[in-house]
């Protein structure tokens, strides 16, 4: 077995892996008991996509596709932050108050 054939067998085991672990995500961002634990989820199928990405440009020797696990990124990166201003309060607790009140 060749350095090259090594390489190959392991970018492979590598996405196989991935993928299987993505599904796995993908049914914990369905069957999450909370908001906080699906956005994470969300947050980690970016990551895995990412990284798979970044493999297969290795894999099939195409720099292309690195600049789209770039661009990838930091759309992944703004998604939860939107997802995460949005859905996870700052702070319940605290009291709002209106026009006119005092603090």
């Amino acid at each position: 077995m060749t350095l090259e054939n090594a390489y190959r067998l392991l970018n492979s085991g590598a996405l196989i892996v991935l993928s299987l672990l993505l599904a796995v995500m993908l049914i914990r961002s369905i069957m999450g008991p909370g908001v906080t634990d699906r956005i994470l989820c969300i947050n980690m199928i970016g990551t895995m996509i990412i990284a798979s990405l970044a493999i297969l440009s290795s894999l099939l020797d195409e720099s292309y596709l690195l600049d789209v696990a770039l661009i990838y990124t930091m759309i992944s990166f703004v998604s939860v932050l939107v997802l995460a201003s949005v859905y996870i309060p700052q702070d319940p607790k605290r009291k709002k108050f209106g026009k006119g009140e005092e603090k």
